[in-house]
């Protein structure tokens, strides 16, 4: 009876949880409960308190860092544990998946070596066994050599696959709690779906309780029991995920609704309307890929990057680059900005042939040919201020007086949404949204007619996104700029895109108007895709295992 007693008591119940660091308070009396097999998302944008939240469950918070309230895992009090009695659980118990496994890994030792520290956690003293059950969990978790993985360097495995280690390490020792933070935010969408699949059928094989710290609402919606949904460190509404999608009373809950480019597809149509009147009135076209090939060669075999494309964009409109990793998306924007140049092909921007040009004269193309960068927290000099990073291009290419300069520099910024107290910061005192906004201001100082967007709203929160998306779309349509923009979500490139070309292993496999290709597409490559965006809770999955989702994509592929 007591057994029976405890399956119905939750795993994980936090009461009054509040965390300060130093005089800062960042979560106030938060609370929630998550079930034995069961799961509840953390939603918020950036700074909401998701990850402290997470970070204190896991008793992981930085020295300053000060949890008061009571967290109880499996009915014992864990806050005020001392660290070497807690030490026990976490890893065994409670499992953790963090959101960059790039940072998380160790570049300089094998992947091998790492899993044997974690293995260390099995109580399993021969490690030849300890091995077995690595190279067992791997496999798992859809990792196609096993051996391989565990023999190789992180640098040698993909974004992907990188996740699944991280993944499999954290189920290995079979914990009854997972913590997974951002999962996902860097993947792109069908390996996106891949991960997420996998997390469902781990925790339904397993019987595992699922913490799932998103920003997303839809991710949320699909593969959580319950939510919380949070702002500045304070609960704004809690419930059963069908109940607080359906009917959101917060109107910070609606807003971030509202936010998600899967769910509102035609959030910018009035905005995005003087682009498509550009393409229908078949504007000459301000950019030309024809016929563009580009090889490497690695380790002594040819590799074919960019093989045969060809596509328009007409002046004024947005065209989108998609695919998955490896599809030849950035290989392309590299020829675009003349920073490799192509084997056969040639590429013209308003007119002029980019193709075998001298530095000199495509230096003179960047002065209208301009590019925004993925990571605006890599892209700026971290010691410079805002305005040296934004004037820089103007002094670069000498445009005008420095009182000239300095007016110009203030234009772009407010041409952004950007307040003039900003400039005498560095990047570091601006939040991820700010930063890329610097990114873009500095794009557009110059006045280009291209403006070239590499993934510009990957490492954005999806509040911050929709209003960089809006910012974009607006220039656009006053200032008649043209965008190629690249990215993995295929949902804010309806949002955003006029037209799309589809990429796989270097070609283009489906190409035309957004609206045609999302509504009708002929690949089945396209269809995968497609079907790898985020709906919400109408179309709640099912879990399925990694080896029928591997097997969907080699069937299309």
């Amino acid at each position: 009876m007591a057994s029976q007693d405890r399956l119905k008591t939750p795993l994980l119940r936090v009461e009054g949880l509040s965390v300060s660091y130093g005089p800062n308070q960042v979560v106030r009396d938060v609370s929630f409960e998550l079930g034995r097999g069961k799961s509840l998302a953390l939603i918020g944008e950036s700074g909401s308190g998701k990850s402290t939240i997470a970070r204190a469950v896991l008793r992981l918070l930085p020295a300053r860092g000060h949890a008061t309230g009571r967290v109880e895992f499996d009915g014992q009090e864990v806050l005020s544990l001392p660290e070497r009695h807690f030490r026990s659980l976490r890893g065994r118990s409670v499992g953790f998946v963090p959101q960059d496994p790039g940072n998380a890994l160790n570049p300089v030792r094998t992947i091998g070596v790492q899993a044997q520290e974690a293995a260390a956690l099995l109580d399993e003293p021969n490690h030849a066994v300890r091995k077995a059950l690595i190279l067992d969990v791997f496999a798992q978790v859809g990792l196609d050599n096993p051996q391989r993985v565990y023999d190789s360097y992180p640098h040698q495995l993909s974004g992907g696959m990188l996740q699944r280690v991280l993944i499999g390490l954290a189920v290995l020792p079979r914990p009854a709690l997972l913590v997974a933070d951002e999962p996902t935010s860097a993947l792109d969408v069908t390996i996106q779906k891949r991960i997420l699949d996998l997390l469902s059928q781990l925790q339904a094989d397993l019987g595992i309780s699922l913490l799932l710290i998103t920003h997303d609402l839809a991710i949320a919606a699909e593969r959580t029991d319950a939510l919380v949904v949070l702002k500045g460190g304070v609960v704004q509404e809690a419930g059963r995920t069908a109940e607080v999608f359906a009917s959101p009373s917060t109107a910070y809950a609606r807003k971030l609704y509202a936010d998600v480019p899967s769910l509102n597809p035609n959030r910018y149509a009035a905005l995005r309307d003087p682009g498509l009147k550009r393409a229908d009135d078949a504007a000459a076209p301000k950019i030309e890929f024809s016929g563009i090939t580009k090889t490497f060669t690695v380790d002594g075999r040819t590799l074919t990057a960019v093989d045969n494309v060809s596509f328009t964009v007409p002046a004024g409109t947005t065209h989108a680059l998609v695919g998955e990793s490896g599809s030849g998306k950035t290989t392309a924007i590299r020829l675009l900005m003349g920073l490799d140049q192509p084997d056969q092909g040639h590429i013209t921007v308003a007119g002029l042939t980019l193709s075998d040009r001298t530095p000199t004269t495509l230096r003179e193309a960047w002065r209208h040919l301009q590019l925004v960068y993925q990571n605006p927290f890599t892209s700026l000099d971290p010691t410079w201020k805002v305005e040296s990073l934004v004037r820089e291009p103007l002094d670069r290419f000498r445009i005008g007086t420095p009182a000239e300069r300095n007016d110009r520099v203030r234009e772009a910024l407010a041409s952004v949404g950007l307040a003039e107290h900003l400039l005498s910061r560095k990047p570091a005192a601006l939040s991820g949204g700010q930063r890329q906004r610097v990114a873009i201001a500095r794009a557009l100082v110059l006045k280009p007619d291209v403006i070239v967007l590499d993934e510009p709203t990957s490492a954005l929160d999806v509040s911050v996104q929709a209003d960089i998306v809006e910012v974009l779309l607006s220039l656009q349509a006053k200032l008649g700029l043209t965008y190629v923009f690249v990215s993995h979500d295929l949902a804010l490139v309806r949002q955003l895109a006029h037209s799309v070309s589809v990429m796989h292993r270097g070609r283009i496999v489906e190409h035309g108007r957004v609206a045609d290709i999302f509504d009708n597409p002929r690949e089945a490559y396209t269809r995968a895709l497609l079907e790898a965006i985020p709906s919400g809770i109408g179309a709640r999955v099912r879990p399925v295992t990694s080896a029928q989702i591997s097997t969907r994509i080699e069937e299309v592929a």
